[in-house]
This record gives structure tokens, C-alpha cells and sequence, in this order.
């Protein structure tokens, strides 16, 4: 349920209001704008009466929600979310451009893509420490050096870290160290590790399962939200089709549906959509044309001997081009880098 009040609502109503409803058994999730207050009800709402509440006169409407996310609805909150993250946001007017290598393999590496991202435009840094992977062969990253080194990386440019998570104990070992936890595809219904993450304060990027839709990416979404932390970003990463030319297929119109169900920012990962080096820049300007909040990309100095995903990473100098690009789409698009 959502109640919406008008601006003759003063706090002292508000907050009689919201004691009222938590009398029974209900959750209040309260969006104070300009010119209205919006209350989002979570719980039992079956109890409460409807005519009851548009007795008083700041109410202005009662409103039911169907869906079975509350908190990421964008009728409880009817304006776009925007996240802070260290020295920079996600959402709102200004895109947010995340690039980095898929793994940190060293120092010298890592500092120096940082340093070129950066002086691209880039405002975050990517960069994995620890790598899920399909085989168990595969390289699983640096682990607690990597994110060391990617500390190092954050203090010689300023650049915001966001890398991936992949438990629980990871989760409360590291969260302090990290400006935008990530939780990949494969963990987008680890239950107990989005729980934890809805204890922390810490923006969570939220990458959609191989193969999962729309709802249940916000659903996930949900039980972050549910456990008190807001600062969810979502991410559209290409999901799993018929199709194998590419690793995955870009779901782009998901971005227009998730901007139309839910007020959370959302960003797209080309690199992992296509899993090709040569679809990355067009892919990327696409998303910046149909209203993404911004970019993951990958970029690696040597693609052709990195660790882990090279075939889909571009170098810093097709990445400082590609930036022109964006600058110029997002710019027709009333945006900013």
C-alpha cells in the first residue's frame, strides 16, 4: 500500500500517522518530496482502513501495490534514486562510468589502468579480487591481495573500487574496504549473502542471473532493501538465450522496463553481454541512448595475455575514444558524464 499526502500534512501528522500504521504491525517507508510526502506500507495491510485514513484531510490518495516488490516500486517512490558512492553518484543526470580489468593481476597493472581510466572520464574503478568461474581450473583471482592492491589503485587516482563479493564471510570481512560491493550473476539468489547485504550501508550493484527475469531481479532487489540498506544499483548484463554467437544477449529493453517498474538506478555491462572486445563500444552507446544509468566496461592493457575474460576487454585507448562518443550521446540525451 502506498498513501500519499499532500503538502498540508505537517510532521507532527506524519509522524502521528506513521505510528498509527506501525500500531498495526505494519512497516512505514516514508519519501518526503516538495510539494507531497509518500508513505510506503509494508506488512499487512489488509487491517487498515482504506476510508479511514482518507477521512483526514492530508491524505491524498491510498493506493494498493500489486507486485510483489515493495520497496524497490517506484509507486513508493515516484522519483529516481540516486546513490552516492565515496566521491561520486549513480543515477540522476549524471552517468556513471565504471571501467577496469575483469581481474587485478598486479600492482603495476591495476594502478595503471586506474590512472588511464581516469583521465578518460571514468568515475569508478572495476576490478575483480575475488573471481567466480565456470571451471575450477580457471584463475579465481588475487583474493585478499587483490584487494589490497586495488586499495592502492583508490588512494593513487581517488577513483571509488567496486568489486565482487561472493559470501557471507567474504561480505564481513571486506564490506569496510569496499566503495560499491558487487553481487554477480551467479549469486543474484544467494539468499543469505543478499540478507547480509541488506545489514550493511554500502551501495550494492546488482547484477541480473543468467537467466533470470525482470521481477526476480527485483525481487532480489527486495530482500536487500527489506533488511534496511536503499543503495541497491541494478545491472543488466546480457542473459542466456538460444543464441551462442555471443556470450549472452543484451537485454536493453530491460532497462526501459526496470526505469518504468522501479525507481532504482540501473547500469548495463556490455563486456559480459557480448563477450566480445569489437560489440563493446557499440553496445555501450547504446545503452547510454536508451536511458542507462551507465557503464561497466572492461579494459585491460594486453588484452591478448590477460588472466581471466580478455576477449572481451578493450584497451585504454579505444575506451579514451569511446568516452568521446558517450559524451556526445548522453549530451542529446539531456545527460552528462
Amino acid at each position: 500500500m502506498v498513501i500519499v499526502l499532500n503538502s498540508l500534512a505537517s510532521t507532527e501528522q506524519i509522524e502521528k500517522l506513521k505510528q498509527e500504521l506501525e500500531n498495526y504491525g505494519c512497516s512505514v517507508w516514508p519519501t518526503y518530496g516538495k510539494f507531497q510526502t509518500i508513505l510506503g506500507i509494508v506488512g499487512d495491510t489488509g487491517k487498515l482502513d482504506r476510508d479511514y485514513l482518507l477521512s483526514k484531510h492530508y491524505v491524498e490518495k491510498v493506493l494498493s501495490v500489486q507486485e510483489p516488490y515493495k520497496k524497490a516500486n517506484r509507486t513508493f517512490h515516484p522519483e529516481n534514486t540516486v546513490i552516492r558512492a565515496g566521491s561520486e553518484t549513480i543515477g540522476g543526470n549524471q552517468l556513471a562510468i565504471i571501467a577496469g580489468p575483469c581481474s587485478v593481476e598486479s600492482q603495476e597493472q591495476i594502478v595503471g589502468i586506474a590512472q588511464e581510466v581516469k583521465a578518460a572520464g571514468a568515475g569508478f574503478l572495476r576490478g575483480g579480487a575475488f573471481k567466480p568461474r565456470s571451471s575450477p581450473y580457471s584463475f579465481q583471482g588475487m583474493q585478499q591481495e587483490g584487494l589490497e592492491l586495488l586499495k592502492l589503485a583508490r588512494e593513487a587516482t581517488g577513483l571509488p573500487i567496486v568489486t565482487e563479493i561472493m559470501s557471507v564471510k567474504q561480505l564481513e570481512d571486506h564490506h569496510e574496504d569496499i566503495d560499491v560491493i558487487q553481487i554477480g550473476a551467479r549469486n543474484m539468489q544467494n539468499f543469505d549473502l543478499l540478507k547480509a547485504a541488506g545489514q550493511i550501508e554500502k551501495p550494492i550493484l546488482l547484477k541480473r542471473g543468467l537467466s533470470a527475469t525482470i521481477e526476480e531481479l527485483l525481487m532480489s532487489a527486495e530482500y536487500i532493501m527489506a533488511g534496511g540498506n536503499e543503495n541497491v544499483v541494478l545491472c543488466e548484463r546480457g542473459i542466456r538465450t538460444f543464441e551462442t554467437y555471443t556470450r549472452n544477449t543484451l537485454d536493453l529493453s530491460a532497462v526501459l522496463a526496470i526505469k518504468r517498474l522501479s525507481h532504482l538506478p540501473v547500469i548495463v555491462d556490455p563486456s559480459h553481454a557480448a563477450g566480445l572486445w569489437w560489440m563493446v563500444e557499440s553496445l555501450s552507446k547504446a545503452a547510454v541512448a536508451v536511458g542507462a544509468d551507465g557503464v561497466i566496461i572492461e579494459v585491460h592493457q594486453d588484452p591478448s595475455n590477460a588472466k581471466c575474460d580478455g576477449q572481451q576487454s578493450i584497451k585504454p585507448e579505444r575506451f579514451t575514444a569511446l568516452m568521446q562518443s558517450l559524451r556526445a550521446i548522453a549530451h542529446i540525451e539531456n545527460r552528462t558524464l
